[in-house]
């Protein structure tokens, strides 16, 4: 299993946790693991950066992306501002 960082605005869907534990061979396997484990984190993964070994993984593979057990996957929501 990869630790996964959570951001402070999922923390309440993960209940209160910085981290978790999520199984997966990449990205879209892990981030299935996290939904399935936490289902009110459906939909708002969808347009968060994903981090594997500290690698934005729009560099890589994108969802396809290998997730080794020793990795730490980081999520940050996307932000938008402006007026």
């Amino acid at each position: 299993m990869s630790i996964v960082r959570i951001p402070p605005t999922l923390r309440a869907d993960t209940a209160g946790e910085r981290e978790v534990l999520a199984s997966g061979g990449n990205v879209r396997e892990l981030l299935d693991d996290l939904i399935s484990r936490f289902p009110t984190l459906e939909g708002k993964l969808e347009y968060a950066n994903v981090y594997v070994g500290g690698e934005d993984i729009r560099t890589r593979d994108g969802l396809e992306t290998p997730v080794a057990e020793s990795d730490t996957v980081i999520l940050l929501p996307a932000m938008a501002g402006g007026c």
